[in-house]
C-alpha cells in the first residue's frame, strides 16, 4: 500500500474527465502509469499509454502492481472485481457511495486473492519524490516533500492539511496513506500503521483520525508495541453523539467510536494526541524527528 518508484500502475477509467486529469498529474510527478481500461475503447491510446477492454486483458500484456479506480459507484463493483481477477496487488478505490450489497460482494470475492483494497472513498497514496496514485496533490512540492514522517488519514483534505503543515515546518514525508472514510474499507488504520512501522524510510508516524468506528482504538493496540513515535489528531471533538458527520463512517454510537474513547485509547498506548493540527509539528520536534 506504499507506492515505490517503478511500480506499474493501471488506471481504470483513464479516458474520463477525472481519470484523464489525475492520470496526467500522476505521470507528471513520476508515477509509472503503463495502461488504462475502457471497455468501449480497446486497442486505443490515451495520454500515451495503451487502453484495454479489461484489467485482466491489460495485465496479460503488462503485469501491474497497482490499479486505481476512476469508475462511478454503480459500475465500480465490476471494475474492482476485474482488478482482483487480474491479480493486481493493490487496488486504490477512489469511488464513494458504492452500494452496500456491492461492497459485501467485493469483499467476499477478495478473500483468498492476493489483492488488497485501499478504500473505498480513499484519496489515494503518495510517496513524495517518487509518485502518487489517486487524487491527492502529490505533484505539488509546496504540500509534499521527501522525508521520514509517515502520514495516515481517513480524510484526503485533512491529510493534505497535515502534509502541508509538515512541509512548511521542514518535515518531509516518507509516505501518505489515505485509508478512506466509508464504513467498510479494505485497509484499516491499524493495517496502515503496521505498514509504516515496517517501512525502513519511516522514522515517525502521524495518525489523522476522526470520530466513528473503532479503527483508532484498534490501531492503539498496535501502537503500544511500537518503538517509532506516533502522534495523532482526531477530528470531531465537538460533534454531537449519534449524528453522522462528514464521512459515511463518522457516526458514534454508545460512546464507542467517540472522540473521548479514541483519545483515551491512543494516549494509553503512548501516542500524543494534539488538540489542533498545528500542534503535530511541535510534538514531532519534541520527539527529535526531523
Amino acid at each position: 500500500m506504499i507506492y515505490r518508484r517503478g511500480q506499474k500502475v493501471l488506471v481504470q477509467g483513464i479516458t474520463g474527465k477525472q481519470g484523464s486529469f489525475w492520470a496526467a498529474k500522476m505521470m507528471e510527478c513520476g508515477t509509472n502509469v503503463v495502461a488504462g481500461v475502457n471497455p468501449k475503447r480497446p486497442s486505443d491510446f490515451h495520454l500515451g499509454v495503451p487502453i484495454f477492454r479489461s484489467a485482466v486483458e491489460a495485465t496479460k500484456q503488462t503485469p501491474c502492481d497497482i490499479s486505481v479506480i476512476f469508475i462511478p459507484p454503480t459500475m465500480a463493483k465490476d471494475a474492482i472485481i476485474d482488478a482482483i481477477d487480474a491479480g493486481i496487488g493493490t487496488i486504490i478505490t477512489l469511488t464513494e457511495h458504492i452500494p452496500s450489497h456491492d461492497i459485501l460482494e467485493i469483499f467476499a470475492r477478495i478473500r483468498g486473492s492476493k489483492s488488497r483494497i485501499v478504500g473505498p472513498n480513499t484519496a489515494g497514496i503518495v510517496t513524495p519524490g517518487e509518485g502518487f496514485v489517486g487524487i491527492m496533490p502529490g505533484h505539488n512540492p509546496n504540500i509534499f516533500m521527501p522525508g521520514n514522517v509517515g502520514v495516515i488519514s481517513r480524510s484526503g483534505s485533512l491529510g493534505t492539511l497535515m502534509c502541508l503543515n509538515l512541509t512548511r515546518a521542514g518535515l518531509g514525508q516518507s509516505a501518505f496513506i489515505g485509508i478512506g472514510g466509508d464504513p467498510i474499507i479494505g485497509t484499516t488504520t491499524r493495517d496502515a500503521l503496521e505498514a509504516l512501522d515496517r517501512d525502513e524510510r519511516t522514522n515517525a508516524i502521524v495518525l489523522v483520525g476522526e470520530i466513528g468506528g473503532a479503527m483508532e482504538e484498534e490501531a492503539a493496540d498496535y501502537a503500544r508495541t511500537m518503538k517509532k513515535p506516533v502522534v495523532s489528531f482526531i477530528a470531531g471533538r465537538s460533534s454531537p453523539p449519534d449524528k453522522k458527520m462528514g464521512h459515511a463512517g463518522a457516526i458514534v454510537t454508545g460512546g464507542r467510536g467517540g472522540y473521548a474513547s479514541k483519545r483515551a485509547a491512543l494516549e494509553a498506548a503512548g501516542v500524543r494526541v494534539a488538540d489542533t493540527p498545528s500542534e503535530i509539528t511541535e510534538f514531532l520536534s519534541q520527539a527529535h524527528v526531523g
